[in-house]
């Protein structure tokens, strides 16, 4: 099934505006049920209360850098009065422009260049339509030239072998890009990282299929090009990076969102093995069957959805270009950009003439669900987890969704006193009675997300995957007292600790990014998130059910506090 990457997001205006997403949460009853979601990927109410968190990047740029690729040298940027010395180097392009003819076509390589390559700015992100309420807004523009990835890594001594982490942004596949000021990568470098991010393309530009796409495709791969630009930027750093000091047989990938999804996609693609040795999934879901529709490349799904191959159709009759019409590759890839895109954004990514990722036989096999139910993907150590709060906006945003959330599914739990006694801790009101939008947006997040993560780690860690499951579940300071939990996508400015410097953060905001970064950098480090001082973190396991919590202490390991609830979601999704 399909994941649609939800904003935590915008404001009542756009909301009322939008005509978007009905979600099927439960198959037999919320057909009737229209609420906005933008599903999933880096957009949230932000950690920070400012918009987007920004890092303070106040440090001047002492001098250039030169570094050599395979393709030719590149020119960054060395900063040097930061605790440690690191050269950034901006829009490097890892291939081609994927336009004109190479539009719907897999990522080629990128060509050589004599003089040295300017890499001080950012290169523009992917085609997209933006929209407000975006807490990580994009610095530059936009193109379909958009295929380049950033490096931020140690200045000092570039001969030693530097961990690599590899970013990809969320965004629901339709939206985001790497120069979001809250994906800098200069905390990592100063923690001794070498840190890599990209863009790949998005929507109906990454995404697409059609009869005329497949035949001319001669057995190569066709559909996913976002996912196939994903699989380049890896190529691309094993090939390059020891250039900037890191080492290539040491690469962690980590996304969230939109981005966790890919990094799962990625340990059971086939396509992808050897490029990336460890694995982070922040939100990534992976429950198809429970709330997605699995699309495949050319035959219905499951539950008699369309292909991506008939959305392809609906999309190219939607600009007057007929199935039949023996130039209609042509005059797709002759489309102007603005055409292809037609306002799609996470507010309306379910319609009929968009996919999204689809199961295509080469680059992915198979669900995310059932992949690691037959313990196909690769067993890298795996750091996995999500907020504890996911879908909390839902209630503010959207109440009567939420309130149908609720009904619906307590009308369809086997057992809806036991239902009701595991979620009754959460959403219990002050006169007793549950809270209805409260409950539904609980049972929203933990269906979409927060259950998918520890199914995923119960699936790995049962195929002998090192693996650790963890839960973020700190409000910041400006919004204690305000929300019920930790949002969607609220971890990412602790993660890369990229806090905003302002009077809202406070000391404690600031100890916990310092205790979640370190956790990320030691596991691209050591394979391991555990701290120094002695302490070993227990790798997960169903039995003991045991997990990290990142919390106003910082971090510590505990039984799952949200287990019952949990169950009682395995058991719907089960039903």
């Amino acid at each position: 099934m399909r994941l649609f990457h939800v904003a935590a997001l915008i404001n009542k205006q756009l909301l009322n505006k939008a005509t978007c997403l009905i979600q099927e949460f439960n198959m037999n009853t919320l057909k009737r049920i229209r609420f906005i979601i933008a599903m999933f990927m880096s957009i949230s109410i932000c950690a920070n209360g400012q918009g987007s968190a920004e890092l303070n990047e106040q440090a001047k740029a002492t001098h250039n850098v030169i570094a050599k690729t395979q393709l030719g040298l590149v020119k960054g940027v060395s900063v040097l009065d930061t605790k440690m010395p690191v050269n950034k180097f901006l829009g490097v392009p890892y291939a081609q422009a994927p336009i004109a003819n190479l539009r719907w076509q897999g990522p080629k390589s990128a060509t050589q260049w004599r003089d040295v390559l300017d890499a001080t700015q950012y290169a523009p992100d992917c085609m997209q339509t933006t929209f407000p309420g975006d807490s990580a807004p994009l610095k530059g523009s936009l193109s379909e030239d958009c295929l380049y990835l950033n490096i931020w890594a140690p200045a000092q001594d570039i001969t030693q072998k530097r961990p690599v982490m590899v970013w990809i942004h969320g965004g629901g596949f339709v939206n985001g890009g790497s120069s979001a000021a809250i994906y800098s990568g200069q905390s990592f470098a100063e923690s001794g990282v070498v840190f890599v991010s990209f863009n790949y393309r998005l929507g109906r530009f990454g995404f697409f299929a059609h009869p005329e796409l497949s035949e001319q495709s001669k057995n190569t791969p066709v559909g996913n090009y976002g996912l196939m630009d994903q699989i380049a930027a890896l190529k691309w750093v094993k090939n390059n990076i020891t250039h900037f000091g890191g080492d290539a047989d040491n690469v962690t990938l980590f996304g969230e969102s939109a981005g966790g999804r890919s990094v799962n996609f990625h340990m059971l693609s086939p396509q992808s093995k050897g490029l990336f040795h460890k694995a982070i999934v922040q939100s990534g879901g992976g429950r198809s069957d429970s709330t997605e529709t699995v699309v495949y490349l050319n035959k219905k799904g499951t539950k008699g959805n369309p292909s991506a191959e008939d959305a392809g159709i609906q999309f190219a009759r939607s600009v007057g270009i007929n199935t039949n019409d023996i130039k209609a590759l042509a005059k797709l890839r002759a489309l102007p950009a603005e055409k292809v895109l037609s306002g799609l954004n996470m507010m309306n990514a379910n319609t009929p003439t968009y996919s999204g990722p689809m199961i295509d036989s080469s680059i992915v096999l198979t669900s995310d669900e059932e992949g690691f139910a037959q313990a196909l993907q690769t067993k890298v150590p795996l750091f996995i987890g999500s907020t504890d709060f996911e879908w909390g906006f839902l209630k503010d945003y959207n109440p009567k969704g939420a309130i149908a959330i609720a009904t619906e599914t307590l009308e369809s739990v086997n057992n809806k006193a036991q239902f009701t006694k595991a979620y009754a801790p959460f959403v219990l009101a002050k006169n007793g009675e549950l809270n209805y939008p409260l409950l539904g947006s609980m049972i929203f997040g933990d269906k979409r997300f927060v259950e998918p993560a520890r199914y995923i780690a119960s699936k790995a860690s049962m195929s002998e995957q090192p693996t650790w499951l963890y839960r973020f579940n700190y409000v910041p300071s400006h919004l204690k007292g305000k929300v019920d939990g930790a949002y969607h996508a609220t971890e990412i400015p602790f993660v890369f600790n990229t806090l905003a410097q302002n009077p809202l953060t406070s000391q404690n905001d600031f100890k916990i990014a310092s205790a979640m970064h370190a956790a990320w950098v030691r596991f691209a480090k050591y394979s391991n998130p555990s701290p120094k001082q002695g302490i070993a973190w227990p790798n997960y396991n169903a039995k003991d059910n045991r997990i990290i919590e990142f919390n106003e202490n910082g971090s510590e390991v505990k039984q799952d506090p949200l287990a019952n609830r949990l169950n009682e979601i395995t058991n719907l999704i089960s039903q």
